[in-house]
């Protein structure tokens, strides 16, 4: 029996994606900060914070891309594979968000990020979407790789916890990458916002089908305190 070793993986919990002024702010968005560092304060074996961290370049912007199809949150475009061009993605358009350097880059500063073992940069690609904190959508091949799955691999974790933001983009994409990735996944849907709350149903259901298991915070607290991890 494979021995039970718990990572926490923290998505995107950064300025931009917060109110009162980023960029690209989920609403109630710094509301889950104190879940999250009770989350921090139990005994995973590895604690992972991801971050949003593209150039002022990427492809997702708005801002870099000619009438009329540059409407953020609107406009949809296709992306082709840089190294496939016969693979091709479409993707929402969005406002400048978490560039390298800025404050909208930046984790809150009320996170307790003194817990976190390591920090995955993700995103700075500029060819390229990447919601997922392992890798790119691509598959053939992927043109963008984090060291993500390799940290959970080095630590031999067996359990993947996932929490952060958004529930319907990078949470969603994290969680199913996870599951691709061969750990078994939980997403704490209470320690998530979503950027279309509406979408929510949808997002579960494909979990359901990925293998993907939805836990509350006292639920996870109980399994780490009774495994004496």
């Amino acid at each position: 029996m494979t021995a039970f070793r718990p990572a926490l993986v923290i998505v995107d919990v950064q300025e931009d994606f917060c109110p009162p002024s980023g960029a690209l702010a989920v609403q109630d968005g710094r509301d889950i900060v104190p879940a999250i560092n009770e989350l921090l304060s139990l005994d995973f074996v590895l604690k992972v914070a991801t971050k949003d961290f593209h150039p002022p370049d990427h492809v997702s912007f708005a801002s870099n891309h000619t009438e009329p199809n540059n409407k953020p949150f609107e406009s949809l475009i296709t992306i082709q594979n840089p190294l496939n061009p016969e693979e091709t993605q479409e993707t929402r358009l969005w406002p400048d968000h978490c560039v390298q350097g800025t404050m909208g880059s930046e984790l809150l500063p009320e996170l307790n990020a003194t817990e976190f073992h390591h920090i995955v940069e993700k995103g700075q690609d500029k060819r390229v979407e990447m919601y997922s904190a392992f890798a790119d959508p691509f598959v053939n091949p992927n043109v963008s790789r984090s060291e993500l799955a390799k940290l959970l691999r080095d630590k031999q974790i067996s359990d993947v916890y996932i929490a952060g933001l958004a529930a319907d983009y990078c949470v969603k994409y994290t969680a199913l990458d996870a599951a691709k990735e061969g750990f078994k996944t939980w997403v704490l849907p209470e320690v998530t916002k979503a950027v279309d709350p509406t979408s929510l149903e949808d997002v579960h259901k494909g979990y359901e089908t990925a293998g993907i298991s939805l836990i509350t915070v006292d639920a996870t607290r109980q399994r780490l305190e009774g495994a004496g991890t």
